[in-house]
């Protein structure tokens, strides 16, 4: 009996010593992501949930100025190219390519959200509200520190065990709940560069 007791007591100080903090969970996370520069290219998936009308997924990735949009509206498919000022539209039901010019001035709402993964402690108490033999689930309430205005109320940070990923971010804005997903960092200029020649036959509409 003293020795099952003895083992259990053991276990429990091995477990302890490896157990982690929110706030350590995130600072390990901080340091992965520093590693990464959003303007040498990263993907994710942002899902929008707005009452009444439902979710909408866009697949975005980005490489420097340049950067792809993927997303269905309604039941048609739209592709936009984005390239310094100039901004390609592609209707896939429809055929129709439109060039618009880009507001430049305008910083690019993607990746404003991004930095939300690199800052997720700042102006925020964290807690790990669940936790899975892959993942831990955190949950980032605003405190006092936090005047600004524009930031959520709450977050729910999902991270990966192991390799310290965040794997999804969850927020409401304005009534919107706004979700990012499958984060990546593999990507390559040819993918978010806009190239006629892959799509034959599309009529293209010049409205700059």
């Amino acid at each position: 009996m003293k020795r099952i007791l003895t083992f259990i007591c053991a276990l429990v100080l091995a477990t302890a010593a490896f157990a982690q903090t929110a706030d350590e969970i995130v600072a390990k996370m901080d340091e992965v992501m520093d590693k990464y520069e959003v303007t040498d290219g990263f993907a994710m998936t942002m899902d929008m949930k707005i009452p009444i009308l439902g979710t909408f997924s866009t697949n975005v990735k980005s490489y420097g100025e340049k950067m792809r949009m993927d997303m269905n509206v309604k039941g048609e498919q739209i592709i936009t190219f984005i390239d310094g000022d100039t901004e390609w539209e592609y209707n896939v039901k429809e055929k129709v390519i439109k060039i618009k010019k880009h507001d430049t001035t305008q910083k690019s709402k993607e990746e404003e959200n991004m930095k939300m993964f690199q800052s997720a402690t700042e102006g925020y108490d964290v807690s790990i509200s669940k936790e899975t033999d892959k993942a831990w689930y955190l949950r980032c309430k605003k405190n006092r520190s936090n005047t600004n205005k524009d930031d959520p109320k709450n977050m729910d940070l999902v991270v990966a065990k192991g390799t310290y990923m965040p794997l999804s971010l969850s927020a409401k804005v304005t009534g919107i709940t706004i979700t990012m997903r499958n984060l990546d960092f593999n990507v390559s200029e040819k993918e978010v560069t806009f190239n006629q020649a892959d799509y034959p036959g599309v009529k293209i509409v010049d409205e700059r």
